[in-house]
């Protein structure tokens, strides 16, 4: 709009009964191409409503009621009047305010972007006063948005219709010729009601991922060797600090526990514990996944969702296999953690994070920052404190209290509780050399305890990979690690005729970390 119609318009507001006397002696469509500059016809309607926003005061009771600039808004309807009287209303309070009139395009915008709002006409086709067909597109609306908030408008309202719209899943309803204090205190309220399903969302989202979280095997870390008798004093001196950790450990360590145990005994411990394996999230998808997306932000994005940092917000968020990023996703995580904000895909607004970060690896991610495989600003930021934990085969007085410790999960789980494990079999788990650590003992006592069909496990009932150890030339000694778990793995895979899955389950590995030991030794 010029300067020169701006005034026009002032004066209206400042002589509103010379306003009017205008509309009066003029053709409508005339005066609003003088005093707006809009070259279309419209009604004394759409007149009417110019002169009532700008002369009531309206504009102060919309400040009063709804945020500047939040929220966006959708108008529907096949009458441009109304359609102009909305954005003059709306458009310099809300974020967003677009319209539509042809209602066959209303799929095709929900599903591109999210509105806040959605202000429905009833009647489309001419001549019609039934409110069918407002009702048809309400109910095409929720069928696609569940959650959207949508106000029908008409000029043909009833206390029945009414009824029928708020049963059917409307939030409001609006008869025309409307009060514009009326549109904005329903729009007020909807705008509210928007807030709060998104909050509810992010909860319920929370409560589910805090559910996952309770529903884990076990929670404690066990063991009464004087290593982990460091590991424990460790955790107990930096969690009720805000320190970053960096847990460095073979797999099958318990790196997980210990990030849990250090959540748990810290002062977020009310609030959500999120835990990411960073070596299975692509490249593609890692913004999205860690920063969250807005809805239409690229092909698949139907909705809005938060990220895993947003989630944590408030509690702590561990990024295991950190050392797995490449560098370019090392640089947008870093300027996540030194900025204590994210920017979802597809925004252009920052959102601030307040998020304890534990990072943990299997790989030498001190000897990867001079080969230029890894950030050292990063790996300054991620390890105010580093806790090293041994594999188990370092810690072998431990074997018996978490043989006990599963047998006691696992017999309660699968409902024997009396079975034990017989000297002879304790004898041999004590000997074997565990290269899947904890998690490999885990799941061989797991299996023992399902096939067992006594009271005491014995040494036939303990599968172990004893064969790894005895074909070929030399002994376990006499061959490195790597050789051994490039054996081992070999051979479980030729065990399961070549199935993935099924062998990374006996190896007590994810199917990602297997194809990671499969690419490293070349298998």
């Amino acid at each position: 709009m010029s300067h020169g119609n701006l005034q026009k318009l002032c004066l209206i507001k400042s002589r509103p009964q010379h306003a009017l006397t205008q509309v009066r002696l003029f053709p409508c469509s005339v005066l609003v191409r003088e005093v707006c500059g809009i070259d279309t016809n419209f009604d004394l309607f759409l007149i009417f409503h110019i002169v009532r926003f700008i002369g009531a005061g309206s504009l102060d009771l919309f400040m009063a009621s709804v945020a500047e600039n939040s929220g966006s808004v959708l108008i529907v309807d096949d009458d441009a009047a109304i359609l102009t009287a909305f954005e003059l209303l709306l458009k310099p309070h809300l974020r967003s305010v677009e319209t539509e009139r042809d209602p066959h395009n209303i799929e095709k915008r929900l599903k591109s972007k999210a509105y806040d709002v959605v202000f429905l006409d009833m009647n489309f086709a001419k001549g019609s006063t039934t409110g069918e067909e407002g009702f048809r597109w309400l109910n095409r609306i929720l069928s696609i948005d569940p959650g959207a908030v949508v106000i029908l408008i008409t000029a043909y309202g009833d206390i029945e219709t009414a009824v029928r719209a708020i049963k059917e899943g409307a939030t409001d309803f609006v008869v025309k010729p409307w009060q514009n204090e009326k549109i904005l205190a329903t729009l007020s309220s909807a705008l509210k009601l928007r807030e709060s399903q998104v909050k509810l969302a992010a909860m319920r989202t929370r409560e589910k991922l805090l559910s996952a979280d309770l529903d884990q095997p076990f929670h404690d870390i066990v063991g009464k060797s004087a290593s982990m008798a460091q590991i424990f004093e460790t955790i107990r001196k930096v969690a009720a600090t805000e320190a970053n950790i960096l847990v460095l450990g073979e797999n099958g360590t318990g790196k997980e526990l210990v990030a849990r145990a250090v959540h748990r005994f810290s002062n977020r411990a009310d609030n959500p514990f999120i835990a990411v394996d960073m070596g299975a999230i692509s490249e593609t998808l890692f913004e999205s996944e860690l920063f969250g997306h807005e809805k239409g932000s690229f092909t698949g994005a139907t909705n809005e969702r938060m990220g895993r940092f947003e989630i944590a917000s408030g509690g702590t968020l561990f990024l295991d296999e950190i050392a797995n990023l490449s560098l370019s996703l090392q640089a947008k995580l870093l300027a996540a953690v030194e900025r204590r904000e994210v920017m979802r895909v597809g925004s252009d607004k920052s959102r601030p994070i307040d998020i304890r970060l534990i990072s943990a690896t299997n790989m030498p991610i001190h000897e990867m920052v001079p080969q230029r495989k890894f950030r050292e600003d990063l790996l300054y930021r991620i390890n105010t404190v580093e806790i090293n934990l041994p594999p188990l085969r370092e810690r072998m007085d431990d074997i018996p209290l978490l043989v006990e410790h599963f047998m006691r999960i696992y017999g309660r789980k699968y409902q024997k509780a009396h079975i034990r494990v017989s000297p002879n079999a304790m004898k041999a788990l004590s000997e074997y050399h565990w290269p899947g650590n904890v998690r490999e003992l885990q799941h061989v006592i797991e299996r023992a305890v399902i096939l067992s069909d006594s009271d005491s496990l014995q040494p036939e009932e303990i599968l172990l990979k004893t064969s790894m150890t005895t074909q070929g030339n030399g002994s376990d000694s006499d061959r490195s690690l790597d050789e051994i778990e490039k054996r081992h793995i070999e051979m479980t895979i030729k065990k399961h005729n070549g199935n993935v899955s099924a062998a990374a389950k006996e190896l007590g590995l994810t199917r990602t970390a297997l194809y990671r030991r499969i690419r490293k030794h070349g298998i």
